[in-house]
């Protein structure tokens, strides 16, 4: 299951997405949206995505999980749109017969998507705005920390 959602993300809802009898473990993630940023209050949070192809990785991740551990049950969700602080971005939840399994493959997912799919975060904060990995973030990091 992948959803791409600009309205609130239901956790328990997409956790139960991947429940079965056969899976003796569950593990799920949940990105939520903090309130500091090296230092910086965050005020709030803003996600845009390219849909076509962000969909279509998301398929190419959940297809990578089924190849390497053997995973049927995979649920990702990511959220668009503004967020407040502790909003949730991103759902992963992942069930297996195993928990070694379940375990490593959300980690995977998430670190996969952060690699590879087409979703830009931008972060509001006192005193500017800023979208995170963008090279205008990168020469303020750089200057931050020199």
């Amino acid at each position: 299951m992948i959803e791409i959602s600009i309205g609130p993300l239901d956790p328990e809802e997409i956790t139960a997405r991947v429940r079965r009898s056969t899976n003796g473990a569950v593990v799920t993630f949940l990105g939520t949206t903090r309130d500091n940023t090296r230092g910086r209050n965050v005020l709030h949070l803003e996600y845009e995505a390219y849909r076509p192809m962000a969909d279509n990785k998301l398929a190419e991740i959940e297809a990578e999980i089924g190849r390497r551990w053997r995973i049927e049950d995979v649920a990702i969700a990511h959220r668009l749109g503004r967020l407040e602080i502790q909003e949730i971005s991103l759902v992963v939840a992942v069930a297996s017969p195993h928990r070694s399994e379940a375990f490593a493959a959300c980690q995977y997912v998430v670190d996969r998507i952060k690699q590879t799919v087409p979703i830009w975060k931008k972060e509001y904060f006192e005193g500017g705005e800023v979208w995170v990995g963008s090279p205008e973030a990168s020469a303020a990091y750089a200057a931050e920390t020199s």
